[in-house]
């Protein structure tokens, strides 16, 4: 088996705060909020009357109408962040060899705004069945992968990878291990997510795992500040190309940075809730250390999965500071999810671009909303709180955690030759 160095050579986002990577960049280093009140259905009824949509987003601008038609939300955000990084890869379609290009896409629940509509309008009729022909492949979770395959004719390693919210992490670690043990070049990966519907915002609703301040939305998703509530549901998606090094430099592609290492773990502790200790967590970020061969003290910048949840958020920073220890202190910790809110299986591709983003622009996003500390959470950590902050970024790391303890890290470094 060959060891191979794996590089990012294209991005493509598609998020609450800018329908492509420069917009949401821009949004995320001035720390602008996504959330909004709900307009995709009448959510008078429900607890949460908020969510992080994507905004100013027509999909005939990218996707013909027919097709665009025979899928779901969350497969269009697939395809639109996935040209998108394709375009910015600067890839020759023509030269490339399409056996050694996979697709290994990510998506947490897939198309629930699919198999809600289909299911209530079978509820109204007579109970005869008269379900679309497109109903499964449109709600399936693997499609997304499968239609970027044949849009491209990439021959290479497709599936869809399922872990809750650690998801697009997940997949992203499984294309650097599948390109860096030869079994192809390039991969296109990422996640995606459409769940701002009447059953997500129910059913995260009767988990009390939402913020409920709807007189304040922009200002709801609040990580490690002491009143947090709940996270904010998000959509959209992110893609990036990884490429084996020699493969990329062949072909001349820019190198946004190299991902040196992953980890993936369980908690084994709870369906929903984290370990009190942070053990999984913990876990994930010393195999992602160990793996790239680098120390705490090496890295600048964690990006944290932080959603706004008071366990969650405290559990995570007991994790980093049992994995960096004094080192911790010198790090700039922050939660991106303060500004798009939480996109589920598609939240660690977002953040996986905005650790790319803060090592080639020396920008440390921040994160927003925070008034109030939280006396569980150590005062002299740099959360980045409010306002972003330069410094060199050569190492970042990326947090995702999921429902049923799933937990997944990816770590950068800066590309030097």
């Amino acid at each position: 088996m060959t060891s191979r160095r794996v590089v990012v050579t294209g991005i493509g986002a598609l998020t609450p705060i800018g329908n492509n990577v420069q917009d949401y960049w821009t949004a995320l280093s001035n720390g602008v909020s996504g959330a909004a009140p709900i307009t995709r259905f009448d959510s008078s009824k429900f607890k949460t009357q908020f969510a992080c949509e994507i905004k100013n987003f027509d999909v005939n601008n990218f996707i013909d109408r027919k097709e665009a038609r025979r899928m779901d939300s969350y497969t269009q955000y697939a395809m639109v962040t996935a040209d998108e990084a394709l375009v910015d890869a600067g890839l020759d379609l023509e030269k490339v060899n399409k056996d050694r290009v996979g697709v290994i896409w990510a998506s947490g629940i897939g198309g629930l705004s699919t198999f809600h509509a289909e299911v209530m309008a079978f509820s109204k009729g007579d109970g005869t069945p008269r379900f679309s022909p497109f109903f499964i492949p449109m709600m399936i979770a693997d499609i997304a992968s499968g239609l970027i395959s044949i849009k491209y004719g990439f021959r290479g390693p497709n599936f869809a990878v399922v872990s809750a919210c650690a998801s697009s992490t997940n997949a992203i670690s499984d294309a650097f291990l599948y390109i860096k043990a030869g079994k192809a070049d390039m991969i296109v990966t990422g996640g995606s997510e459409a769940s701002v519907c009447e059953p997500a915002i129910g059913g995260f609703n009767s988990m009390k795992a939402l913020s409920e301040r709807n007189d304040e939305p922009q200002t709801a998703s609040r990580p490690y500040d002491l009143t947090r509530d709940g996270f904010v549901l998000g959509e959209g998606a992110g893609a990036l190309i990884l490429e084996d090094l020699e493969h990329a430099k062949a072909r001349g592609a820019k190198i946004y940075a190299e991902l040196v290492g992953c980890g993936a773990s369980a908690d084994a502790y709870h369906m929903t809730a984290p370990h009190p200790e942070g053990l999984g967590a913990s876990l994930v970020m010393k195999m992602a250390l160990e793996e790239a061969g680098i120390k705490p003290e090496e890295v600048q910048y964690i990006n944290t999965h932080g959603t706004s949840t008071p366990l969650g958020d405290a559990q995570e920073i007991k994790a980093i500071q049992n994995v960096f220890g004094d080192a911790a202190y010198q790090l700039n910790i922050s939660s991106t999810k303060s500004m798009t809110g939480h996109l589920l299986g598609g939240t660690g591709a977002i953040e996986a671009i905005a650790c790319l983003m803060a090592i080639q622009k020396g920008i440390i996003p921040p994160t927003i909303n925070h008034v109030t500390p939280d006396p569980a959470i150590d005062p002299k950590l740099n959360l980045t709180f409010n306002k972003a902050q330069t410094r060199e970024v050569n190492s970042a790391l990326s947090n995702t955690f999921g429902f049923g303890g799933h937990n997944a890290s990816v770590l950068f470094r800066k590309y030097e030759g």
